[in-house]
């Protein structure tokens, strides 16, 4: 039952990236990222309000949020600070990225938390990781190669660079996450760590982006904003509970996942009729396999 929950995880993910295409094209990047994230939080400020005043209206349910000591919400404040912090690079990134670009490079988070352990904490990897991480950057550096045939290069190019840092701080969102959701609660996780994101993006709007509006891009209002922050909240949830499961298997669950770049490759390819899909469509292919036989080896 939990894989079910993590296939349907990742199908809601890689349909929130296409959503987030479509609200950056020609906008605004910083309110699309606030609103989005508002309508995240918002879809969790009831269930907070309702458990602290009314709990018997959801108690034993899974939508109710237990009240948690002060020294609780620091955890949840620097999963809030590490998620904003991902999602402005990889925003502005999504904004002036083709899909069939952003897609293959997200899909190498696992490798750069396991690149990161082996030069912090000295790791060793097992002969399957290191295949599933050979495999995996050699087909992110042919990935490299089509992506400088398309104007992009990987090493020169602000929002490749923009979108890589963006990967790396959420695959440290994700190492995070693991911690959290096995000394936490996940409801008061999820919900207070989105109305904090919001708290922190507030002035970010005022102070940064709202007296700089006029010579900038202008926000326009577009449908697809409050449907990144829906997909996202589902996508989530379900993910959460599939870790939650009894007998789940988080490498499992992970690969699974890490699949909805082929949704977000597959829509971005049909959607905006991007350039050279096939053969990026192949590398994705070999990213993707690498990172399952990484998370395998990793069980």
């Amino acid at each position: 039952m939990w894989a079910i929950f993590a296939i349907a995880s990742a199908i809601f993910l890689g349909t929130y990236d296409v959503f987030k295409k479509l609200s950056l094209n020609q906008n605004a990047v910083l309110p699309v990222l606030f609103f989005s994230t508002l309508t995240y939080a918002t879809i969790f400020f009831p269930l907070v309000v309702i458990s602290a005043f009314y709990p018997e209206l959801l108690n034993h349910t899974i939508f109710f949020v237990p009240t948690i000591p002060l020294a609780q919400h620091g955890y949840f404040l620097l999963k809030s600070l590490i998620v904003t912090s991902s999602w402005i690079f990889a925003f502005f990134a999504i904004k002036h990225l083709p899909l069939t670009i952003v897609s293959p490079i997200r899909a190498t988070g696992p490798i750069w938390i396991i690149l990161g352990a082996i030069v912090i904490f000295s790791e060793h990897l097992s002969p399957v990781q290191w295949i599933g991480t050979s495999v995996t950057l050699l087909f992110f550096y042919l990935f490299s190669l089509a992506g400088k045939s398309e104007g992009f290069h990987f090493t020169t190019n602000k929002w490749v660079l923009f979108l890589i840092a963006g990967t790396l701080l959420g695959s440290l969102s994700g190492l995070y996450d693991k911690f959290l959701v096995h000394n936490f609660n996940k409801m008061a996780m999820q919900a207070w760590s989105a109305i904090y994101q919001v708290a922190l993006l507030i002035p970010i709007i005022l102070f940064l982006w709202y007296p700089r509006r006029e010579a900038n891009t202008l926000f326009q209002w577009r449908w697809a904003i409050p449907m990144i922050g829906l997909f996202l909240v589902i996508a989530d949830f379900l993910y959460f509970y599939a870790i939650g499961c009894e007998g789940s298997l988080i490498s499992v669950i992970s690969a699974l996942r890490r699949g909805g770049v082929i949704i977000s490759f597959t829509l971005g390819a049909v959607v905006f009729q991007e350039k050279n899909v096939k053969k990026k469509g192949w590398l994705l292919l070999g990213i993707v396999t690498g990172v399952i036989i990484l998370l395998v080896g990793s069980k």
